[in-house]
């Protein structure tokens, strides 16, 4: 059976060592190092335990985890791809690991050509002129874009105020448009999935700064009409954004540049392969047309005969928008997708993206025969679909992603896009095999099955994992971070509540 692993607190025991520490040299009172206000007034409630103790303890707290390492992570519009170890190797060389960022051009040569390099790589798959490495990940490069299309707008004196934004677009898009001040504006979509253009002309009047597009949206599927959207966004002086967190459909086949766009964020933590989720790290590079690179932040690493040199300075950059992050951005991360990258190659790179598009319609056309898909044709990196027809007895989208936790499969994204109903996004990256595959779909069917003879399995899952169904809003308005006892209280009240559950118990 499943148990919680005690907290070390709670295994302490006084006077338990892992690590003996020498007796400080230094003869006199602390207060003549370090200042009499830095000193604690009684020591810190650490745990004591021995280092067999702690070892266990994050061993068997990492065995309780869903991690790509181990398990299927189905998470749609996130691209919880695998995480090479080489690139670890790489960013972890004693070089690279160490060097300060405050370090003169003249001893940070390697990096700064890395940035460059990885700067220029972007350029080529993109089909932009320009790009910032500082943004720390989607919803930051989302920002940093919108300020950057205000600052383009600002220094022609015009005075627009509104962005368009699909409703199949991410979340993030309305919110970064409002945080920086612009009145948001729905277009519509059709009953395909694709920007209603009817709604979207009415729509694009000379108010319009910007329009934010999500390609490939978030059903998964292609714009058809994309170059009619940015060449009639551009007839009204608007400027025209793709948020590229599903570029992993597009890297190496389509450059967004060619299509019109002006603005781009690319999640490195998503398409090139870096580790992701959990609130970090994360990278979002934004790429720009020429006619906006002046708008850049600083600082920014440039070329000069054959040295590669850091420039900040407001008076080189007048128009730029300022400093969005702390010096470069994620190195850390901006390594390891560059690693990636250089590994795989531009043919590595175009055959990534067409393995994930394969993976996906494997997807599709296998639970089409359980779910309404969302969008009538082929999809890109990700497979949308509507669980209304499987749905019965009472049973919900989300009892399915909880009954998948039972079967060792972690839940793909819930009732997201909010435009399909009961919606269950699934995307299976390019390093998942046909097999594994093949036995999340049966897996799938054989929910839909339980759904039909057992529902109340389905509906009080999941049953094999620590923590059973949670109250979820609750669980984050008044979380319980800790009880008096994990070893009795928690578990005894485990052992009451698996017990009258049904279905299979470890």
């Amino acid at each position: 059976m499943s148990r919680l692993e005690p907290l070390l607190i709670d295994q302490s025991v006084k006077g338990r060592r892992g690590v003996g520490i020498p007796k400080s040299p230094v003869s006199q009172p602390l207060g003549h190092l370090i200042p009499e206000k830095f000193l604690r007034k009684k020591k810190p409630h650490l745990p004591e335990v021995t280092e067999f103790q702690v070892v266990r303890h994050f061993t068997r707290l990492s065995q309780l985890n869903f991690s790509i390492d181990t398990h299927f992570y189905p998470l749609g519009s996130c691209t919880m791809k695998y995480n090479p170890k080489l690139n670890e190797a790489m960013a972890g060389l004693p070089g690279l690991k160490n060097i300060h960022p405050l370090a003169p051009d003249v001893v940070s040569q390697g990096m700064l050509e890395i940035l460059y390099n990885l700067e220029q790589w972007l350029i080529r798959v993109t089909g932009f002129d320009a790009f910032t490495l500082q943004p720390a990940a989607g919803a930051h490069g989302e920002l940093t874009g919108i300020f950057l299309a205000q600052a383009y707008h600002r220094a022609r004196g015009n005075k627009k105020s509104v962005v368009l934004i699909p409703d199949s677009a991410h979340g993030t898009n309305p919110a970064s448009a409002a945080l920086a001040g612009f009145k948001v504006v729905q277009v519509k979509s059709q009953s395909d999935g694709h920007i209603d253009l009817s709604d979207y002309r009415q729509k694009l009047t000379d108010e319009v700064a910007l329009i934010m597009i999500t390609l490939p949206n978030t059903l998964g599927i292609f714009e058809g009409q994309i170059e009619t959207i940015t060449r009639e966004a551009h007839a009204k002086g608007a400027l025209v954004y793709l948020d590229g967190a599903n570029f992993n459909a597009l890297a190496g086949l389509v450059r967004p540049g060619d299509l019109g766009f002006d603005i781009c964020h690319i999640n490195l933590h998503k398409t090139f392969s870096t580790p992701h989720g959990g609130g970090g790290p994360g990278a979002g590079p934004v790429g720009v047309k020429k006619e906006l690179e002046p708008f850049l932040p600083v600082p920014r690493v440039l070329k000069e005969k054959e040295k590669f040199v850091m420039r900040d300075s407001k008076h080189q950059f007048p128009q730029s928008i300022g400093q969005m992050r702390s010096f470069f951005g994620s190195t850390g991360v901006l390594l390891r997708a560059y690693t990636y990258m250089v590994t795989l190659g531009e043919d590595g790179v175009k055959e990534m993206s067409r393995r994930a598009i394969i993976n996906a319609n494997f997807i599709r056309v296998r639970l089409s025969k359980i779910f309404k898909v969302a969008a009538n044709e082929p999809c890109m990196h990700e497979a949308v679909f509507s669980g209304v027809p499987a749905l019965k007895n009472g049973t919900k989208t989300l009892d399915i992603a909880k009954r998948l936790l039972d079967y060792g499969y972690y839940a793909p994204t819930v009732y997201f896009p909010l435009i399909v109903p009961e919606c269950l996004m699934i995307e299976p990256t390019e390093t998942e095999t046909p097999e594994t595959l093949e036995a999340f779909c049966t897996t799938i069917e054989k929910i839909a099955r339980e759904i039909e003879t057992d529902p109340e399995m389905v509906k009080h899952a999941p049953h094999t994992t620590p923590v059973q169904r949670l109250d979820e809003v609750q669980a984050a308005r008044e979380p319980v971070l800790k009880w008096p006892s994990w070893n009795s209280a928690f578990n005894t009240f485990y052992e009451e509540k698996t017990q009258k559950s049904q279905g299979p118990q470890k």
